[in-house]
């Protein structure tokens, strides 16, 4: 009998992959004829690609520009989410009052909510996978002697803590995380001790403020998964991009998705869930450690986060910067939601559920109209503390690098008052109470004096 070789199964479609090797040797040491090969092969036949929606999925439109500054902004959100809305397995979205692109077209933007069926798609969380609010009620504290204090403890910028101010990962924690196919790295486990009790850069801050509706302080914390959650993303996209290739080649590259139904849908479904866990603990660390400082119990405490995968069902929404309002989002439920605006502004909380316009979804803060470089430039003709001493008065507000970061100044984002107007004009979610600004840290301009820019001595 002729020995059957790969150029045979690469005549009859089939690509070479792993499994030639296993097939041919039984193909030809059980000397098959041409109908049981064909039949035997029929199980590695790959399924016809899945074709990207021919016509955009509907999607929810709730931003509309204010003013000229804001026209360009919104086209290149909707043109995105239109892009966006043809990958195969999309079947709802919305966009918010607060949304802004994040790149090319067909890229989700900040603000957006799709849903899928079936499918994570990681890069619709992104890198900063769970970024969250947490508060906690400190009473009649002062709110200086609670900034002072948080500022003495918390840790902005690059890396984790060194070895000796680090704070504890629960024993749980690290137990679920080595039983879980993604987080199951010993490296990764070490960053996340490392970086336990740490808020990172960008827009991450530490903010106290006084309830307008009891005049108690307020201790908000505002940070993701740090450098776990970008290891986990890491390894999410390189299945999901392998998953693309086989079953959606079409879809762009940074929309691939995990099949749900697959193992490694599954674990990567449960690898959020631990690094969620990680994150509200991260949270925690900081908030509880600040109590402890002041000997003062916690009067209050809740969370929430504004970019994650929530699931109902076969349908998993996904939030890039959207605050999940409806209850059935959220497997531990501890309050009203937070949506922070800018650092000169109140901090909202607010409540809701899921009606005709927003998925059971709200905005996640202001937005951006312009890049942070753009918005550098816009403010060259003003030095760093002209610019920080206008858009600061009256507050307490510090840069944990020492270095101002103009680019997290108020005029940065959109017009918290558009934003709110258009969450009311939209009917998104009902406003509680608001948290009125006292002082707030920020990492700063953390590239200033980094090492990388500071010239060798010879």
């Amino acid at each position: 009998m002729t020995t059957i070789t790969g150029n045979e199964l690469i005549a009859l479609g089939f690509t070479p992959k792993k499994w030639f090797a296993e097939a041919l040797q039984h193909i030809n040491e059980n000397q098959l004829s041409e109908t049981e090969m064909l039949d035997y092969l029929e199980q590695f036949r790959a399924p016809e690609p899945i074709p990207l929606h021919s016509e955009p999925k509907e999607f929810i439109i709730n931003i509309k520009a204010e003013n000229d500054s804001e026209n360009d902004n919104v086209e290149k959100v909707i043109n995105t989410m239109k892009v966006l809305m043809k990958t195969p397995t999309l079947v709802n979205g919305a966009i918010m009052p607060d949304a802004c692109p994040t790149g090319p077209e067909g890229h989700i933007p900040v603000g957006g909510v799709v849903v899928a069926k079936n499918a994570i798609h990681p890069g619709f969380h992104s890198a900063d996978i769970c970024c969250s609010v947490m508060l906690t009620d400190f009473g009649k504290a002062d709110p200086k002697t609670v900034l002072d204090t948080a500022h003495s403890i918390t840790h902005f910028g690059y890396g984790g803590r060194d070895r000796g101010s680090q704070m504890p990962m629960s024993q749980e924690l690290m137990d679920a995380f080595r039983e879980n196919f993604f987080l199951n790295d010993e490296r990764l486990i070490s960053i996340a001790r490392s970086h336990m009790g740490t808020q990172g850069d960008g827009n991450h801050f530490l903010f106290v403020g006084i309830s307008k509706n009891t005049g108690n302080t307020m201790l908000v914390t505002h940070h993701g998964s740090r450098a776990p959650g970008a290891m986990l993303y890491d390894k999410g996209m390189k299945i999901a991009k392998r998953f693309r290739m086989e079953i959606s080649p079409e879809t762009l590259k940074e929309n691939a998705w995990i099949p749900y139904e697959t193992e490694e849908g599954k674990q990567y479904w449960e690898a959020l869930q631990l690094i969620r866990d990680w994150t509200k603990e991260n949270h925690e660390s900081i908030h509880n450690t600040v109590l402890e400082k002041l000997n003062i119990e916690k009067q209050d405490r809740y969370w929430n986060e504004h970019n994650f995968v929530f699931r109902d069902g076969d349908l998993f929404y996904h939030a890039k910067g959207a605050t999940p309002l409806d209850d059935k989002f959220l497997p531990d439920i501890t309050g009203p939601r937070l949506i922070p605006l800018n650092m000169a502004e109140p901090v909202l909380i607010v409540s809701g559920t899921t009606n005709g316009r927003n998925l059971g979804f709200a905005p996640h803060g202001a937005g951006r109209n312009f890049s942070r470089t753009q918005h550098k430039k816009s403010l060259a003709h003003k030095t760093i503390d002209e610019v920080f001493a206008e858009e600061t008065q009256g507050l307490d507000i510090r840069f944990f690098s020492n270095d101002i970061d103009i680019s997290e100044l108020p005029s940065a984002y959109k017009s918290a008052k558009n934003v709110r107007a258009q969450i009311e004009e939209y009917g998104l979610c009902e406003v509680l109470d608001e948290v009125m600004p006292y002082g707030c840290i920020m990492a700063g301009d953390v590239g200033k004096n980094a090492p990388w820019k500071r010239k060798k001595k010879f």
